[in-house]
């Protein structure tokens, strides 16, 4: 499975802490999960099995939440029993595509 989530505070209890601060943290999780990952501008991206998936999306939703006492969630989720290697080949196979058209 994919997922796509997002995980920020909603407000933090300090006016100086900043949004960038939490977010590091929760894409240090992620990255320390080993499982394939990627990160944008307004999602990470993040390919395994449900429970490992999801216990990271966990771990990090917990990191953001040590520095803000409401945390927002959103996660959108591609679930696809039995295939591997899809956070890059969906993509592949649009650029491949592409290509072909010139």
């Amino acid at each position: 499975m994919i997922v796509a989530f997002s995980v920020a505070p909603a407000v933090t209890d300090n006016p100086d802490a900043e949004m960038a601060d939490a977010v590091t943290e929760a894409i240090r999780v992620v990255r320390a999960s080993g499982l394939p990952n990627e990160t944008n501008a307004m999602f990470t991206l993040i390919e395994g099995e449900w429970d490992e998936v999801f216990a990271v999306i966990k771990e990090a939703t917990e990191a953001v939440s040590k520095v803000a006492p409401r945390t927002s969630l959103v996660i959108k989720a591609d679930i696809r029993p039995g295939h591997t290697g899809q956070l890059t080949r969906k993509v592949e196979a649009v650029e491949e595509r592409l290509a072909a058209d010139h």
